[in-house]
């Protein structure tokens, strides 16, 4: 366990950084009651996307320390997207009547992140080859 409380100290820390960012998106642009919840989409469909640039450049790019990943991938990237608040806000559409946008939310929230991961990755594989030429 001694060795383990670097790791939990940077996943904690990238944590509350990423927790705050995503509160910050959400006093930005704040869902309105009733609405469709919008800036968590966003929120976890930019965080898919980061995901997928940090994930290419820390296996083909970068000899990255050990505590990156912990800290950056799931410390603050894993703070920053919010895949509760999206189950939250899919159960209070339903409860609200709206499952129709309730099923739709869940839908596209889950095609979005899948497709922003994927994206980026691939993208950020073209430049590093783009650049390498």
């Amino acid at each position: 366990m001694r060795g383990q409380w670097p790791v939990l100290g940077v996943v904690a820390l990238g944590g509350a950084l990423g927790a705050s960012a995503r509160y910050g998106a959400s006093l930005l642009w704040p869902t309105a009651a009733g609405s469709f919840p919008w800036t968590t989409l966003l929120v976890n469909a930019v965080g898919c996307a980061v995901i997928g640039v940090f994930m290419v450049m820390i296996t083909d790019v970068w000899a990255a320390h050990r505590l990156v990943r912990p800290f950056f991938g799931t410390g603050v990237l894993g703070g920053f997207t919010t895949f509760s608040a999206y189950a939250a806000d899919i159960q209070h559409l339903v409860t609200e009547g709206r499952a129709r946008t309730g099923l739709a939310y869940l839908a596209l929230t889950l095609i979005a992140a899948l497709a922003a991961v994927w994206l980026a990755a691939v993208l950020t594989r073209r430049v590093i080859v783009w650049r390498q030429q």
